[in-house]
């Protein structure tokens, strides 16, 4: 009788613990979901249990869906991938803090998570919002979230929701449809934020891109119709250098909607529950026509929905192919009615479009604090630079958006898109007649100024013996100099000693091994840097003419701009644009400066250099191999935007070429690949190396120097990351001033394509291309092998089997003590 009594007592508990934790949001880890039990949210909106899904399928998942709606509607589910086969599962929380989900009968694991933030006393809570959470049973702060299910979401787009990237995490919130009604694994229909320049939201079907929005213009996303009057919910977009996420939040609370990515359809839905009708009705859906699908006409074509045919080229390009065109196939798009001249006066310039869809954002810049002019200058002095527009259209528009290369997927938006400056022919744009009316002018003036020397010649013919002396009034002191057709804009010697306070040692911003570098300020405002070849310099005539020459014909915007030079009386002077923050060495190995640079701005620094290198290598009108690259010589302007800079060593290589030999061996030693150094070998892969180095400096902040090794005398930069890799401690390597801002995969990423950069061999290094490549993807990395270029000494004097090479002194070495600049 007793032990009856005992086992009524014993069932009446279970069955009372069991309705307990049905009507519970929580559990700890004593605790454990069963596959006949669920966690409700306080406010009964919604559950977390087992399901099956559809009528046909025998899996099971474990999911979360809203209680009080009769038709079952998931809106989250852990183990998509994984289904469970049978009702022997259970979800607990392990004693790292972790979900579990179990299968019983095997004791294997179908679905966990994986955070290693630590608490005294974890626990699982679904909240009114739909987000499952793990965190301190203490802590009840939304921000120290151990891990949550809002970050890892799958079909569904809740209010509160965030998608898209938290960059500081590495985090990417992407939205990934059902395979079908009765399917909730991973389908290839999915939506995320793209990371940009200028972010947007895109859809994908597989590996095509499906639908844009457009980039966020401050108030919309610019392929977006105005926002109605009537909407039911608060959109909004957070855009910083941490993170770029779209949220939102339900204007009337009672209101039930969601947005769901349908594969069945291939449509992003916004569904809203009507009780009346007990039904989910679609209130919009993207794409929402034809002109929505990604790039329907094709670059430089606009697509006008309801007009017939919705492709036409924009003003100024044509077809590419009108049989293609007429026949309604538009993938080839357009291309300019005319050429035109980049940089040439009068040759180029911008026509204003509109009520735009603006272009796809791959190959984008983007300078919050810019003006619109003198983001009309930036692109004009870029000859990649097809487009500009405002980066924030709120108000009267603010900031710069700069475009390069074709322009894709731009679609009229009536009363709500925006203005977009396209590069056209000058004949083509809305210049054409400011540039006629200036035509005029000038030869107005020009008439004017010939008929008066001709008046000028006809009194002083009788006493002239040389018309030309007076005509021009030369006196010829340098005639090898002043032959010379360098190709860019000559300054006279005054105007740049008056600029320059006369050279004066209070405008000195540092020495190299060209010579002295001076602050200077032009009469029109402004700033310049100009550097001016020293009499004693180890480098001379040659490197100036070298570098005249070739920066006169490249044009990247991570490369220096030259100016101009000047040729007077004895003085050589190339005039820069002046670079406000210095050179990199000077925040990357000083200990309080080094602070200013975070793990995104390396990153994006890295980047940018690798960027700038490639252009050099590959798309540039000239191949050209720097030879010199290094932390002194990349310039950071205001933006900290990183430009290559001094290419008074650079040689250029006609056709296919890509490598060279030189008696004369020029560089700085710690960047110099093992056959430039010792062979006099230079290639594009001499400048890899030069990168890989650079690449190591800027992860660990510090040089390339044994200083930093006393212990060990044959070991530098190079051979202590070797070290720390190969014995599987490389997140030693990485800087301690990152131990806050660092994105861990990126850096070791970075460590790992640093290393194959300084292989020994040439051929085992990358090309720039590839390594640009490899800097912005996940795929697999080759390892790579001992890097034996470990320099200890190099002689002065070397011979080869072939010839003996005279010894060098240290003065073709560029040394660079750079102050401001």
């Amino acid at each position: 009788m007793a032990f009856l009594v005992i086992v009524i007592l014993v069932s009446k508990l279970i069955f009372f613990s069991s309705n307990f934790l049905a009507a519970t949001d929580m559990i700890n880890q004593f605790q454990s979901l069963e596959d006949n039990t669920t966690l409700v949210s306080n406010d009964g909106t919604f559950e977390l249990g087992f399901f099956t899904p559809g009528s046909t399928s025998p899996n099971r998942y474990l999911g979360i869906w809203y209680k009080n709606i009769p038709i079952r509607t998931v809106v989250w589910v852990a183990n998509r991938d994984n289904p469970i086969k049978d009702n022997s599962s259970k979800l607990s929380i392990n004693t790292a803090g972790n979900f579990i989900l179990l299968n019983q009968n095997n004791n294997t694991v179908i679905w966990s998570t994986n955070t290693t933030t630590k608490a005294s006393l974890v626990v699982a809570q679904l909240l009114d919002s739909g987000n499952l959470v793990l965190r301190d049973e203490k802590d009840n702060n939304p921000e120290n979230y151990s891990w949550q299910s809002f970050d890892y979401p799958s079909d569904t787009f809740l209010p509160g929701m965030k998608a898209g990237w938290d960059l500081k995490k590495g985090l990417n919130r992407v939205l990934t449809a059902w395979k079908n009604w009765d399917d909730p694994s991973s389908g290839d229909f999915t939506a995320n934020s793209s990371r940009t320049n200028f972010p947007e939201e895109v859809m994908w079907k597989g590996t095509s891109e499906y639908y844009r929005s457009g980039p966020w213009d401050g108030r919309k996303f610019s392929g977006s119709p105005s926002v109605p009057t009537n909407s039911i919910v608060n959109y909004s977009v957070v855009s910083n250098k941490d993170e770029f996420y779209a949220t939102y939040s339900m204007i009337d609370k009672s209101l039930i909607s969601r947005v769901v990515v349908n594969q069945t359809l291939y449509v992003r839905q916004r569904l809203t529950w009507n009780e009346d009708s007990q039904t989910w009705r679609v209130s919009s859906e993207l794409p929402g026509d034809l002109c929505d699908n990604y790039s329907t006409c094709g670059a430089f074509g606009i697509c006008v929905a309801g007009q017939a045919p919705v492709c036409n080229c924009l003003d100024g390009f044509k077809p590419k192919s009108t049989r293609n065109w007429t026949q309604m196939n538009w993938n080839q798009g357009c291309v300019h009615n005319q050429t035109w001249s980049c940089m040439e006066k009068n040759k180029d310039g911008f026509k204003k479009f509109s009520n735009l869809k603006a272009p796809d954002t791959e190959r984008s810049w983007v300078n919050a604090s810019m003006t619109l002019d003198e983001c009309k200058n930036k692109c004009r002095e870029n000859c990649s630079c097809t487009a500009y527009a405002n980066f924030d259209m709120r108000g009267e528009g603010s900031g710069c958006a700069i475009w390069f290369g074709d322009l894709l997927d731009i679609r009229l938006i009536p009363n709500a898109g925006q203005d977009l400056y396209i590069r056209l022919a000058v004949s083509e744009t809305d210049e054409k007649d400011d540039s006629k009316k200036k035509v005029v002018v000038i030869a107005s003036i020009v008439s004017s100024v010939v008929a008066t020397l001709l008046i000028f010649i006809f009194i002083y013919w009788s006493n002239a013996k040389n018309i030309k002396e007076i005509i021009l009034g030369i006196e010829v002191k340098n005639n090898e100099s002043q032959q010379e057709d360098f190709e860019l804009p000559l300054f006279d010697l005054v105007s740049i000693a008056q600029a320059t306070d006369h050279f004066s040692d209070h405008n000195k911003l540092g020495e190299g091994g060209f010579g002295p570098v001076y602050k200077g300020t032009l009469p029109d405002g402004l700033e310049v840097a100009v550097k001016r070849l020293s009499q004693t310099s180890g480098q001379g005539l040659k490197e100036f003419k070298n570098e005249v020459m070739l920066c006169a014909k490249l044009q990247h915007r991570n490369l220096v701009k030259v100016l101009g030079c000047c040729i007077q009386e004895n003085e050589k002077l190339l005039i820069y644009e002046y670079m406000a923050n210095k050179s990199l060495d000077v925040f990357l190995f000083d200990s309080d400066r080094s602070k200013l640079l975070d793990w995104p701005k390396r990153f994006y620094i890295i980047n940018r250099i690798a960027r700038g290198l490639l252009y050099l290598h590959q798309d540039s009108r000239l191949r050209i191999i720097h030879r010199d690259l290094k932390a002194s010589n990349v310039l950071l302007d205001n933006e900290m935007n990183p430009k290559i800079s001094d290419f008074g060593l650079a040689r250029m290589c006609g056709g296919d070429q890509i490598e060279g030999k030189t008696r004369r061996v020029v560089g700085t030693y710690g960047y110099m690949a093992p056959e430039y150094a010792f062979d006099g070998l230079f290639s594009i892969k001499s400048d890899v190396f030069s990168f890989g180095v650079l690449l190591l400096e800027i992860v660990s902040g510090k040089k390339n120097n044994r200083l930093f090794y006393p212990n060990d005398y044959n070991n530098n930069l190079i051979g202590h990351a070797w070290s720390l890799w190969n014995e599987g401690n490389p997140m030693e390597f990485i800087a301690t001033s990152l131990e806050d801002s660092c994105i861990l995969y990126e850096a070791l990423r970075c460590i790992h394509i640093g290393l194959l950069c300084v292989q020994h061999h040439p051929n085992d290094r990358p090309n720039m291309a590839s390594v640009v490549v490899l800097l912005s993807n996940e795929n697999a990395l080759p390892l790579p092998k001992y890097p034996r270029y470990l320099i200890t000494d190099i002689s002065t004097e070397r011979e080869s089997s072939s010839e003996k090479f005279t010894s060098y002194s240290i003065n073709d070495v560029t040394i660079s003590m750079l102050s401001d600049r």
